[in-house]
């Protein structure tokens, strides 16, 4: 059956209306992703540094004696609960994904890659796992699957602030503290570029010195050390510090990666409806020559036979 010509403009004026919207939330999603790269490199300092303290206590072995006693007051977090090790009967994993769609295949690559992941361990929806979803897609799909979802976060802003993650942090802190898991790992999507991203995963809990001294990052740190105060007040500030550093670094960087999906996924869908109209336009205008070649021989017509 033919598509009318009155059809194809219908289309037509349907498709543009399409394009204007994707082309203005590329424009949104573009503005955030500078914003968020402009705040993620002041930050990207205080991490390093934060890395590089831990990595010189690690290699001093000064967090190899532990941590006794509790938080400060105006702290939610205790350096002893970070650093306690226990046999791995079960494993969490803070899955971060975003809170919308229209993000192409970030999410979905997030999701698969942590089950990959989960699978590889030998976590494929047994009780010997637990995950901890920071974001609605995440939360969502979790809840429909056999892995429990011991904790979720939704609504993440697009340019996060460190208050929102001393909440995560303190949660899941207190869920490994009272034995709900025994290690945690943060799984997202790292910001390779405007077009790409990569997943990464690293380990939060417990925070321990194996990684951090054989990571190759710093070979020329000084083994030995005099602290003032003791070990243990110094532990006790930095460690919590640590762990706020590598959620907030995550999300941040999840963020930007999201930003950039987005970003990516709406020039797509406006350069796909561009297509789509001059293809569109094409079909209108061989219909209207149809037409016309029609009207005109039926006059030619009219007048032979009037001759």
């Amino acid at each position: 059956m033919a598509i009318s010509e009155q059809d194809v403009k219908r289309r037509i004026d349907s498709t543009k209306k399409t394009s204007q919207i994707t082309t203005a939330m590329q424009m949104v999603s573009t503005a955030k992703l500078s914003q968020i790269q402009k705040h993620t490199v002041g930050y990207q300092v205080y991490a390093q540094k934060v890395e590089s303290i831990v990595a010189h206590l690690a290699k001093s072995h000064l967090m190899n004696a532990g941590v006794a006693g509790k938080a400060s007051s105006d702290q939610a977090i205790s350096a002893a609960d970070l650093l306690v090790q226990r046999p791995v009967k079960k494993t969490g994993y803070l899955v971060i994904t975003s809170d919308r769609g229209l993000v192409g295949s970030y999410n979905s690559s997030v999701i698969k890659q942590t089950n990959d992941f989960m699978k590889e361990h030998g976590h494929d929806g047994g009780d010997d796992a637990i995950i901890l979803a920071v974001g609605s897609t995440g939360a969502d799909f979790y809840k429909n699957h056999p892995q429990k979802v011991g904790y979720e976060y939704r609504g993440v802003s697009d340019v996060p602030t460190f208050n929102e993650v001393r909440e995560i942090v303190t949660t899941v802190t207190k869920m490994y503290k009272d034995g709900e898991f025994d290690e945690l790992y943060v799984c997202y999507n790292h910001f390779v570029n405007r077009l790409s991203n990569s997943f990464h995963v690293t380990k939060l809990l417990p925070i321990g010195g194996e990684e951090l001294v054989n990571d190759g990052k710093h070979e020329t740190i000084t083994a030995e050390y005099e602290t003032e105060p003791s070990p243990e007040v110094l532990l006790q500030e930095i460690l919590p510090q640590y762990a706020e550093s590598l959620v907030y670094g995550a999300i941040l960087d999840a963020k930007t990666a999201e930003h950039a999906a987005s970003s990516s996924a709406m020039r797509t869908a406006s350069d796909n409806a561009s297509d789509l109209i001059a293809d569109l336009e094409l079909q209108y205008n061989r219909a209207r020559q149809s037409a016309i070649t029609t009207e005109i021989t039926e006059i030619t017509g009219g007048q032979a036979a009037l001759e």
